[in-house]
């Protein structure tokens, strides 16, 4: 891939047919070199090396030794099985089971810390444990589900129903104006976000709705604009708590951009030289989103010359 996102670029072989077969999920969970990374309420356990920090990983027998019941299948390194175990509760295992063994992190930490390798599988196990959480219940029938699959199905005994792990598509868009002297790009702001943050636009796709729909209707409701062309840049898993965000450039027909103040504080346009400013960090009024969000490669993939 010529751009690889953060939490892209997973290592794994998330064996999608094999983890349907019960004896063989349970062939890997008694394999002698399975692995396991630990999670504590959507944290995961890192320790420090002598490049930066690193997942913990232990042994799966070592794992299962400190919680019961929650665990799941990652995928296989190379033939050697990997999964994640979850702790749940207030109180931060590393002051107890996990003394010693590092420190548990918020995953927008990890993203700028870990590598991309590593950032991607602790996102997987992020996004499948908060799955979990949500579907103990079956939406048909309201009985308790199962397990199966080795995390990524739950079964409901009482009707029969699969559910499996969903992904909710976000489009995020930078608009672009080139009917000007020099193209200009259109950054938002949201209220809550730190003084000075400016992003690119996003919203979620809605039913029966294309990518290139979705991208022309959230312009038009965040910032009143028209957009005749869109061309995809590239995409992100973002598991917060599960999203794919499509990235893309958006031209449109007017630079008189209007925030609708229910979802915007605010508008900007920028010049390719006040952007380059903006992802460098040198512009003296604004801050760029983190460099592990796609809105940050959207911004400065043009800064320096996409069209």
């Amino acid at each position: 891939m010529v751009l690889q996102n953060t939490f892209s670029g997973n290592p794994l072989d998330r064996s999608g047919d094999l983890r349907n077969d019960a004896e063989w999920i349970a062939s890997q969970r008694r394999h002698p070199r399975a692995t396991c990374l630990v999670l504590w309420e959507g944290r995961v356990l890192v320790e420090p090396f002598e490049d930066g920090e690193r997942l913990v990983w232990l042994s799966f027998e070592h794992a299962l030794d400190l919680v019961k019941d929650r665990d799941l299948f990652l995928g296989l390194w190379k033939d050697i099985p990997a999964f994640a175990i979850e702790f749940e509760g207030s109180i931060d295992p590393t002051s107890g089971p996990c003394e010693h063994m590092g420190r548990f992190v918020e995953l927008r930490e990890a993203a700028a810390i870990l590598s991309a390798q590593e950032a991607a599988m602790a996102g997987e196990a992020k996004v499948l444990f908060d799955w979990r959480r949500r579907h103990g219940f079956c939406s048909a029938c309201g009985k308790a589900t199962e397990q199966a699959s080795g995390g990524w199905r739950r079964v409901c005994r009482a009707c029969g129903t699969e559910h499996f792990p969903r992904v909710d598509p976000v489009v995020i868009m930078l608009p672009v104006y080139k009917g000007g002297d020099e193209p200009v790009a259109l950054l938002g702001r949201q209220p809550q976000w730190p003084k000075g943050r400016m992003s690119a636009l996003a919203g979620f796709l809605e039913p029966a709705e294309s990518i290139e729909e979705a991208c022309a209707r959230e312009v038009k409701e965040e910032a009143g604009l028209t957009v005749t062309s869109v061309k995809y840049h590239s995409s992100q898993p973002w598991p917060f708590p599960s999203q794919l965000m499509v990235g893309l450039i958006a031209e449109v027909d007017s630079n008189e951009a209007v925030p609708d103040h229910s979802e915007l504080e605010a508008v900007i346009w920028l010049t390719r030289a006040e952007a380059r400013a903006l992802v460098d960090g040198s512009h003296p009024d604004l801050i760029a989103p983190p460099p592990f969000a796609i809105a940050h490669q959207l911004i400065s993939s043009w800064a320096y010359g996409e069209d």
